[in-house]
C-alpha cells in the first residue's frame, strides 16, 4: 500500500463466494442494478454510471479493523466513534461486533483471539475466514492513522444515512397526494435530517447498568453543590435553591394576568442564561417587537429609565453607561425572532436550526395563546391542547428547557384572594398537565398600588414535578423593566 494511494482507487481482492458482500448495495441501492449483476457492472458501461452504490470506503473500512486488530489500545478510541452500522459490508459490521464484544470483556485483542470468537458463533466462514482477518492487518503499515481512517468511515455513514433519509422524504412527498397534511410531512422531514444531525444511532432505550454511572456522576455532583451547573439559572436565588435551575427536557410555563410583568420575568430568565452565563437561548415574540425587547434588555442591562428611551430623555450619563455596558453585552449568545403569525412547525424548525448552528440552552414563547396553527380545529382549547403537547415534545427533542408565557382567565379577579392559582391557566387543562414546571406571577401592587407589599411580587412555584413547590418572594423594578431578588439579611 503506497502512501500516495487513494481510498478510491483501491481494487478489491476477491470476496468468499459464499459472502458476496460486495456484488450488491444495500437495501438502499437499486433493484435494477441488482438484477444486471456483477458482470455487467465490472465492463465500466457509461450507460450505467446511474446505478450508484450507496456511499462506501472499501478501503478505509479495511483498514480501520486492521488497525483494531493491530493495535488494541486504538479500540478505545475507535469504539467511542464508530457503530457496527457505520459499516457498510456485513462482514465488517460482523468483525467490529466481535472485536467490541472482546473490549467489553477487557479481553485481549488479536487475529486469533478474534478470529475465535467468530468461529464460536459461527460466523467466521462468513467473514472470508481467519486469512482475510490476517489480510485486514498486513495492509495496515501502522495503527496511528485509525482516527482518520475511522473519520472517512464515519463521513460515508452519515452520506448513507442521508441518502436513505431522501428515500423516505421522497415517499412523505408522494404520500401528500393522498390527502396527507403538507405542514404535518414538512415536519417529518425535517425529523428525519434532525435525526442524522444529532447524530442519534443506536436504539432508543438504555439498560439500568447504562445509565446507573451517569446518574451516581449526577448526583455526586448535585452533593458537592453543582446541580445549578447542569441546568440553566434563572438569576433568582431562592428560586434556583428551589429548583436548581431549569434543566433539558423541561416544559415551562410562566403566567399571570395582562401587565403584571410576565415578559419582563422571562427576558429576566434569557439575560441569566445569555448574558451572565453565556448560554444560547432564543425568544419566538408574538407579541412585542425585536426593538422593544432590546431596549427592556438594555433597561435592565443598564439601570436606564425604559420610559427615558422611550421618550428620546436619556442624559449624558445614560448614555455613557449604556456605551459600557454594550461591550459586555453584544456578544451574548441571545437570539430574537418576532415574526409575525408564527406557527408551531415554523418554531420547531427555526429550533432545530439555531440547536445546529449555534447550540441551544433555552427557548421562550411569547406567548402561547397569541400562537395559531391556521387549521380548522373544533375548540380553541383543543388548539392550545396540541401546542402544549408539541412544546412538550420540543423539549425533549432539543434537549433544552422550554418556557412558555400564558395568560389567565379572570379567575383571580373574581376572587377576595387575588392570587392566582393553577386552574386559572386559560383555555386548556393540558397546560397543567404537560408541564414540568408552572409559575405564576402574582404582584400585589398591580390591584392595589397603596398595599402594603408595594414594590414586591411573588413568583409562586404551583407545580413542581419531581421537587417542592413553594411563593418566592422578589422585588420589581418594572421602571428598569426587570425583577430582583428580594434583600438577604
Amino acid at each position: 500500500m503506497s502512501a500516495d494511494e487513494s481510498f478510491d482507487d483501491y481494487v478489491l481482492p476477491p470476496e468468499p463466494a459464499e459472502l458476496s458482500f460486495g456484488d450488491r448495495p444495500e437495501s438502499g441501492g437499486s433493484t435494477r442494478f441488482e438484477r444486471g449483476g456483477r458482470s455487467n457492472f465490472s465492463r465500466g458501461r457509461d450507460d450505467l454510471s446511474e446505478y450508484r452504490t450507496p456511499p462506501h470506503d472499501e478501503r478505509a473500512e479495511r483498514s480501520v479493523l486492521g488497525a483494531m486488530l493491530l493495535n488494541q489500545d486504538v479500540v478505545v478510541d475507535i469504539v467511542d466513534r464508530l457503530h457496527a452500522e457505520d459499516f457498510y459490508f456485513p462482514a465488517h459490521q460482523l468483525i467490529f461486533r466481535a472485536i467490541v464484544d472482546l473490549y467489553s470483556d477487557a479481553s485481549e485483542i488479536d487475529v486469533l483471539i478474534v478470529s475465535g470468537r467468530l468461529d464460536r458463533l459461527n460466523q467466521l466462514e462468513r467473514v472470508g475466514g481467519a486469512p482475510y482477518l490476517h489480510t485486514l492487518i498486513s495492509e495496515v503499515p501502522t495503527a496511528a492513522n485509525a482516527q482518520y481512517y475511522a473519520q472517512i468511515v464515519e463521513e460515508k455513514s452519515i452520506l448513507r444515512q442521508l441518502v436513505n433519509a431522501g428515500t423516505h422524504v421522497a415517499q412523505l412527498g408522494y404520500e401528500g397526494e393522498d390527502g396527507m397534511e403538507v405542514e404535518a410531512l414538512v415536519d417529518m422531514a425535517q425529523q428525519e435530517v434532525f435525526g442524522i444531525t444529532k447524530n442519534d444511532r443506536g436504539q432508543d432505550y438504555q439498560s439500568l447498568s447504562d445509565l446507573l454511572k451517569p446518574t451516581i456522576d449526577e448526583l455526586t455532583q448535585i452533593a458537592a453543590g453543582g446541580a445549578l451547573d447542569q441546568g440553566v439559572p434563572t438569576g433568582f436565588i431562592d428560586l434556583d435553591n428551589l429548583t436548581n435551575g431549569l434543566h433539558a427536557g423541561q416544559m415551562v410555563i410562566i403566567a399571570a394576568r395582562p401587565g403584571v410583568g410576565k415578559s419582563t420575568l422571562a427576558l429576566d430568565f434569557m439575560r441569566s442564561c445569555s448574558i451572565h452565563n453565556n448560554k444560547t437561548s432564543v425568544i419566538f415574540s408574538l407579541e412585542m417587537s425585536a426593538s422593544e425587547i432590546i431596549m427592556r434588555l438594555l433597561s435592565a442591562e443598564t439601570e436606564i429609565k425604559l420610559s427615558a428611551m422611550r421618550s428620546g430623555q436619556m442624559e449624558e450619563r445614560d448614555w455613557e453607561k449604556l456605551t459600557q455596558r454594550l461591550t459586555d453585552i453584544q456578544d451574548a449568545p441571545l437570539f430574537i425572532d418576532d415574526s409575525p403569525n408564527l406557527t408551531m412547525m415554523e418554531i420547531r424548525s427555526k429550533a432545530r436550526a439555531l440547536k445546529r448552528q449555534h447550540g441551544l440552552d433555552l427557548v421562550v414563547l411569547d406567548y402561547l395563546q397569541l400562537m395559531s396553527s391556521g387549521k380548522k380545529v373544533e375548540s380553541r382549547q383543543q388548539e392550545v391542547s396540541e401546542f402544549s403537547r408539541h412544546l412538550k415534545l420540543l423539549a425533549k427533542e432539543l434537549e433544552v428547557p422550554v418556557i412558555a408565557i400564558s395568560q389567565l382567565n379572570r379567575g383571580p379577579e373574581a376572587r377576595t384572594d387575588k392570587r392566582p392559582q393553577l386552574a386559572d391557566l386559560r383555555e386548556s387543562g393540558s397546560l397543567e398537565q404537560d408541564a414540568d414546571m408552572v409559575f405564576l406571577l402574582y404582584r400585589p401592587d398591580s390591584q392595589d398600588r397603596d398595599d402594603e407589599r408595594a414594590g414586591e411580587a411573588d413568583i409562586i412555584v404551583a407545580k413542581h414535578r419531581g421537587g417542592p413547590i413553594d411563593t418566592i418572594p422578589v422585588a420589581h423594578q418594572l421602571h428598569y423593566s426587570r425583577f430582583v431578588n428580594m434583600a438577604h439579611g
